[in-house]
């Protein structure tokens, strides 16, 4: 079975965001996990992949699939990179997950021509559900970690993401809401609805306006 068959029934929501990336591209993938897009993108986008990424677990899993991949935090080491490195920088899943998310966007805006951000949407009716019927903090498949064991520190809703993209100066190219089995909803209904019913969201964004 192929990568993107194997995706296709596990992590759709990476299909998406290898759709944005041109083949050929220079590629930077921070918080790269296990590195699954990056060798997505490298097998189906033909792409120069590089990642970054904090755990030693996930970079042994990079560096065994044969990806060019080293340890680092995304809130200090993306300050030591170039501007206009690569033409793709990737944050997937990870921004709510670092200490200073204006801070990494930024970042991505300068080393990369082109940033790609996915984030799970805290405004989600389910979540808004579990919170007012059970006065808990909800566990969702997108937000699948309990309270006290969970690596995100900043929940964001859609609308959020969008705020500060205005914030930075960043022109939003292309967005995306997904609900829970990954299909995008549809483009024509209106953000409220995307803040409401969107599991996650993908957006393809450049600085400047």
């Amino acid at each position: 079975m192929s990568l993107a068959r194997t995706l296709a029934s596990s992590r759709v929501d990476l299909l998406r965001v290898a759709e944005l990336v041109a083949p050929g591209s220079r590629v930077l993938d921070v918080g790269c996990g296990d590195g699954e897009l990056l060798r997505l993108l490298t097998e189906e986008r033909n792409v120069d992949g590089r990642g970054i990424e904090l755990s030693q677990q996930g970079v042994n899993d990079c560096v065994a699939k044969g990806l060019s991949v080293i340890q680092g935090d995304a809130d200090a080491d993306l300050a030591d990179y170039p501007n206009d490195a690569f033409d793709y920088v990737i944050l997937s899943q990870t921004l709510q997950a670092t200490r200073r998310p204006r801070a990494v966007l930024e970042h991505m805006l300068r080393i990369g021509r082109r940033a790609i951000v996915s984030v799970p949407n805290f405004g989600h009716w389910q979540v808004r559900a579990q919170l007012a019927l059970r006065g808990r903090m909800p566990v969702t498949q997108s937000l699948a970690y309990s309270w006290y064991d969970t690596p995100n520190i900043h929940f964001c809703t859609i609308a959020d993401f969008v705020a500060l993209a205005h914030e930075v100066g960043a022109t939003i190219d292309k967005s995306v809401a997904l609900d829970p089995n990954g299909r995008p909803l549809r483009p024509l209904w209106p953000k409220w609805a995307w803040n409401l019913f969107g599991e996650q969201a993908i957006f393809l964004l450049h600085r400047g306006r």
